[in-house]
């Protein structure tokens, strides 16, 4: 794992990295620009690499820590296997202590994912990953690991800000990140608690050719979460 600059986090752990563009909030990758510079190795950023001497980095640590997932890459990508994101939710029981942060741009793989829980034959697998095969039932959903997508304008929001509302998850979150046009949750949801929206966080892009996030925007995010009781962040 390695020490992070993102202000809510201590730290990013990377078993899957690479990742393929599914939107325009993909343009200008930070991830991308980060793996070219070959630090994560010689493969391109779209080929899509499981790291399993990564998968227990996390159970190295004995002080809690908040550990954002996968952030070089997409945990719910179509190429990643259901049984190499059991062995990465396995790690998260275990490290019971700490809390994960967990960001997709694919929310209908992590819905279906989750489908069936907790009933489905997966959570039995997912336990005996976590306990070393013991007869243990794990709490669903799972108290320490946070769901969230993102999104980049309102298209993306109404596409996918409903599909995270039907995963199952103790905190979800919004992710309006690199923001490239206004957001209004009225469309999509009501983001009160009762719906389960717990946090939104709103950035601009970085690094060269970065398109320009107009205030009004984030003034108009920070409002509707001020108005719903949404803790609101902004990068």
């Amino acid at each position: 794992m390695n020490r992070t600059a993102i202000e809510y986090l201590d730290y990013t752990w990377n078993p899957v990295t690479g990742c393929i563009p599914v939107s325009a909030g993909c343009e200008h990758c930070w991830a991308r620009r980060e793996h070219e510079r070959g630090i994560f190795g010689k493969q391109g950023f779209s080929e899509i690499q499981l790291h399993i001497l990564r998968l227990d980095e996390p159970l190295r640590r004995k002080k809690p820590a908040r550990i954002g997932v996968c952030f070089m890459g997409d945990l719910f990508h179509e190429q990643v296997p259901d049984k190499f994101i059991d062995q990465v939710f396995a790690v998260t029981v275990r490290c019971s202590q700490d809390v994960f942060l967990i960001l997709t741009k694919r929310p209908q793989r992590m819905m279906d994912y989750f489908s069936g829980y907790p009933d489905s034959p997966r959570t039995r697998f997912l336990a005996a990953e976590a306990y070393g095969h013991a007869r243990t039932e794990i709490e669903w959903p799972l108290p320490n690991v946070w769901l969230c997508v993102s999104v980049e304008d309102q298209a993306t929001a109404e596409e996918r800000i409903p599909l995270l509302l039907q995963t199952p998850a103790t905190v979800r979150w919004i992710s309006i990140e690199p923001m490239l046009g206004p957001v209004k949750f009225d469309p999509v949801c009501d983001i009160t608690g009762t719906l389960g929206i717990d946090w939104v966080v709103v950035g601009g892009e970085s690094g060269p050719g970065a398109r320009p996030v107009h205030p009004d925007w984030v003034r108009s995010v920070r409002d509707q979460c001020r108005a719903a009781g949404v803790p609101f962040y902004f990068k």
